[in-house]
């Protein structure tokens, strides 16, 4: 499973309180309102006012104790309507759901800065509440920092078509099916949840893409009152930027690109790479296990031992100790949380502690990796992040590969990849057999938009850094910035990297193209 997330929840628990914090402000219910008056073209839509509200007192709470809480900070959240279809700008309209993070002192504010977390399905809204957090004072001095639940997420209007039940039961699935019986069944999961999507949504279920949320950024724009947009995405984010900037590249002020995925390549191609990316990952994080001063939990071959626990966990699924916890790891569980931690270094001596207590009976450190990645809450149910980042991901392409192609991919894969190759060559699946309007992301160069950033990291094993050479090739105005750092995502973790940021983001200063920055 791989999913385009380039930043962490504020909490785990964030994404359920919020909503419950948020009852008594502004109503952000998910109804669609009826038909308004509006001009012909998508670029000539009304933009309408944001209704914001005084939230501060319900999320300070929330983020209490935290890295950067400290920090003065003021709260407010807001609501406004986009149109449904932008073929039809005066029918009807959907609610988003908007934070704004202001710093107490602002001074030569700029304008706003969008936040996007990548996803899709992530967040934008729990973006804008972290990274008020952790972005650099400099910046929040000069921008308000708002993020917004995109079509489809979140509080804003979210698609829900996959039950808990169903979710548990794709993420304890086989996570390298290779047997003709273990891709049946893949195959019948596929469908099931396709199935099930299908018939709660019908023909609406095509209205949650990533063109329409572009436009939907730019009516937010509007209503914000900036002139031009000041944007931050982070990994899916830099798909939702990039065609944002293809669609209005004269409203680009600044846009920075972190963790880009490659634009260029097809399903097959992306797939592979990410199998790839996942195993340079896990060899990255072995290498790292194995050179600690105190010895590596996981012995002299992590590798290894990781191959040993997911037979343990075939033979006999791995009780937590977690009270009240009544699932046990599955294979499936095992690999996810493998996969949650290579997003991020500093989550590399959880996993090892976790993968040794699994070895001893005790599954909990590896449940709460996997809940982290799949949105996963504490009392059983789930947010939204994976119905949406189905829904967008195939709403996205008209690409399918055919059950016998992704057969013959599962047995080339997973020797060339044995961790990840079968299950991502089994993921190719997915869209085949997924009943919606597609609405395929447009080719991007942004011809005629200001200098645009885009950063990559030679070790992200999520979106490998290929992908930040072709964005930035393709965009015309496109400068490629790298990090020589393992993990997802750069900006703001080393210094370099944030110089170069914040230099171009308030002073609209861009580095010199081909920089590279030193861990």
């Amino acid at each position: 499973m791989r999913l385009n997330r380039g930043l962490p929840a504020v909490a785990s628990s964030l994404l359920l309180a919020l909503p419950l914090a948020l009852a008594g402000c502004t109503s952000f219910g998910d109804e669609p309102k009826e038909p308004a008056a509006a001009s012909a073209t998508p670029t000539e839509v009304e933009a309408t006012p944001i209704e914001w509200s005084d939230c501060d007192a319900q999320i300070q709470p929330l983020i209490e104790g935290q890295p950067g809480s400290e920090r003065d900070l003021f709260f407010e959240c807001g609501r406004t309507d986009v149109p449904i279809s932008y073929d039809e700008p005066g029918g009807a309209t959907l609610p988003l759901f908007l934070v704004r993070a202001t710093p107490a002192g602002q001074t030569e504010r700029i304008g706003s800065l969008v936040v996007n977390p990548g996803g899709p399905g992530g967040s934008g809204a729990d973006a804008a509440i972290g990274l008020a957090l952790t972005l650099p004072q400099d910046v929040l001095n000069r921008f308000d920092v708002v993020g917004f639940d995109p079509r489809g997420v979140g509080l804003s209007t979210p698609v829900e078509c996959i039950p808990a039940e169903l979710k548990d039961r794709v993420i304890a699935a086989e996570p390298r099916p290779t047997t003709a019986e273990q891709l049946d069944d893949v195959f019948a999961l596929t469908q099931e949840v396709a199935d099930g999507c299908a018939e709660e949504y019908g023909d609406a279920l095509g209205t949650f893409n990533t063109v329409d949320t572009a436009r939907d950024m730019e009516q937010l724009r509007k209503s914000l009152g900036d002139e031009q947009l000041t944007f931050l995405g982070y990994s899916y984010g830099t798909t939702l930027g990039s065609t944002y900037a293809e669609l209005f590249p004269d409203r680009v002020r600044a846009m920075v690109l972190d963790a880009a995925v490659d634009p260029d390549t097809d399903a097959v191609a992306d797939a592979e790479a990410s199998a790839a990316g996942f195993e340079a990952g896990f060899d990255a994080f072995a290498a790292n296990c194995t050179s600690l001063i105190a010895g590596c939990p996981l012995g002299a071959d992590p590798r290894l031992y990781v191959e040993e626990l997911l037979a343990q966990a075939a033979g006999a699924p791995i009780p937590s100790a977690e009270p009240g916890e009544t699932r046990q790891a599955t294979p499936g569980v095992v690999l996810t949380a493998v996969q949650a931690a290579l997003y991020d270094t500093a989550s590399w001596p959880q996993l090892a502690q976790g993968l040794r207590a699994a070895r001893e009976g005790n599954s909990q450190a590896l449940f709460s990796l996997a809940d982290e990645l799949t949105g996963r809450l504490q009392d059983d149910t789930y947010s939204n992040l994976l119905d949406a980042n189905l829904a967008v991901n195939c709403a996205d392409t008209e690409e399918t590969v055919e059950e016998t192609e992704v057969r013959r991919l599962v047995a080339e894969w997973s020797q060339t990849y044995p961790l990840f190759g079968a299950g991502s060559a089994a993921g190719l699946y997915t869209c085949s057999v997924w009943d919606a309007e597609r609405t395929p992301v447009p080719e991007r160069d942004a011809a005629g938009s200001a200098p645009i950033l885009v950063i990559g990291n030679q070790g992200d094993p999520v979106t490998p850094l290929p992908g930040a050479v072709d964005m930035a090739e393709d965009l015309t105005a496109g400068l490629l910035l790298t990090w020589q750092g393992q993990g997802h995502t750069a900006y703001p973790k080393t210094d370099c990297v944030t110089a170069a940021v914040n230099a171009y983001l308030i002073d609209l200063v861009a580095p010199m193209d081909g920089l590279t920055c030193p861990v």
